[in-house]
């Protein structure tokens, strides 16, 4: 074969090798649907600016994938497991939509995530907390981004049992996040020899926290345990503060906090609360660089689920782009393949039940004094390494799993 003859033969497999890759990316279009409470309890630490996050990676990554248009639909999950899955079964099967992003409330992410599983689509899970979805709940189209219930127990309850709280008194959210959290509580506070002297599940979302803020007090407990989150955990600890809890000698541990949570209720009222994050806006430069755009775009500081949904879309897309295709499995093959390391996380990566593993922190909400400015809130205490961190594989449930 003449050298020409090999040039025009390598020219045309490149070609035809191109021409293959755009083909895998179907209708030439990638279509991401955004999934999350946009008007209720979880409005603020995720919803319509985790859209903007979302929309952000997006123009980050300049708007098209290998040639392939990339379009967006978003809805509001309403909460509602039944809501959320009349809305993703359309778009997976009607709007041939390609990942569902966002998902916070955990029976959300559960219900839909079956769905995805169903239709060979994908779905990254970015605002829920239950560790059961990446445990006995796992499928190979969904991964877990941010957080867990599995850290923030051995986050905020080791540290809280550590320095002296050892009778626990646990107000759970009831529903599939709130028992997910009792349960990793209760077997963190046992392991440190304490011990969970009562507790009590209230409705999903609450207004009023009187009668169950009464009983945690009457309990005697060293520790009140919030196992809730988002307006729950707000309304809890205001009327903890109405009520003297803290003042009585007894500790109010907030099990989940968000940013946006600890700037509602000020520093004054949520001052010396330990928890535990994923993620700070303030940790170095590289967070404060992307947190001063995201407030530039929101007027608003961003949450770690805020960040982390900016962090998975441009992972996605970055396989999209490896790949030449959105195919779900060929995608999340990629992205298990693939470190994570930019604004959100350092050497963060997938595990096979879809746990995306990162390092945690645990912090300290600033006093007035302390305090900056009005989202300056939060000392980082300690680093909880990702293996320290999140459930080890040898204990999972995960049918993705070979123990």
């Amino acid at each position: 074969m003449t050298m020409m003859k090999k040039l025009l033969t390598s020219a045309v497999a490149s070609a035809l090798m191109a021409t293959g890759a755009q083909a895998a990316i179907s209708d030439n279009t990638v279509k991401i649907g955004y999934l999350a409470d946009m008007s209720g309890t979880y409005r603020d630490l995720a919803g319509p600016n985790g859209l903007a996050a979302l929309e952000m990676a997006i123009k980050d990554f300049g708007g098209k994938v290998n040639g392939a248009k990339i379009e967006v639909v978003s809805a509001d999950d309403r909460n509602s497991p039944d809501t959320s899955s009349s809305t993703v079964r359309r778009w997976v099967e009607n709007d041939k939509v390609d990942l569902v992003a966002g998902l916070v409330a955990s029976s959300v992410s559960i219900a839909v995530s079956k769905i995805l599983e169903e239709n060979d689509r994908l779905g990254i899970v970015s605002g829920s907390a239950a560790s059961s979805i990446t445990n006995e709940h796992c499928t190979p189209n969904h991964i877990h981004y941010v957080y867990d219930t599995y850290p923030l127990a051995n986050g905020t309850a080791s540290a809280v049992v550590k320095e002296g709280g050892k009778s626990w008194y646990l107000l759970t959210a009831d529903y599939a996040f709130g028992h997910a959290l009792e349960g990793d509580v209760t077997r963190v506070v046992e392991a440190n020899g304490g011990e969970i002297v009562g507790s009590v599940r209230h409705p999903f979302p609450t207004q009023d926290f009187s009668s169950f803020i009464l009983q945690a007090q009457a309990s005697g407990a060293d520790v009140v345990g919030l196992a809730n989150a988002g307006a729950d955990t707000t309304n809890a600890i205001t009327t903890a503060s109405e009520f003297g809890v803290t003042q009585s000698g007894q500790t109010l541990a907030a099990l989940l906090l968000f940013l946006t949570d600890v700037h509602a209720l000020g520093a004054e009222t949520a001052q010396g609360i330990q928890l535990t994050t994923g993620w700070y806006w303030d940790m170095n430069e590289e967070t404060r660089e992307w947190s001063d755009r995201f407030m530039k775009e929101t007027g608003v500081r961003p949450t770690m689920v805020h960040a982390g949904i900016y962090s998975s879309t441009l992972q996605y897309l970055n396989a999209v782009a490896a790949t030449g295709s959105d195919d779900a499995q060929t995608v999340r093959k990629q992205m298990m393949e693939t470190p994570i390391n930019d604004m959100f996380a350092k050497n963060g990566r997938i595990r096979e039940d879809g746990r995306m593993v990162h390092d945690m922190f645990l912090a300290e909400v600033k006093t007035p004094a302390e305090s900056r400015d009005e989202w300056d809130l939060y000392k980082i205490l300690r680093t909880i390494p990702a293996d320290e961190a999140y459930r080890p594989l040898s204990e999972s449930k995960c049918k993705l799993v070979n123990n």
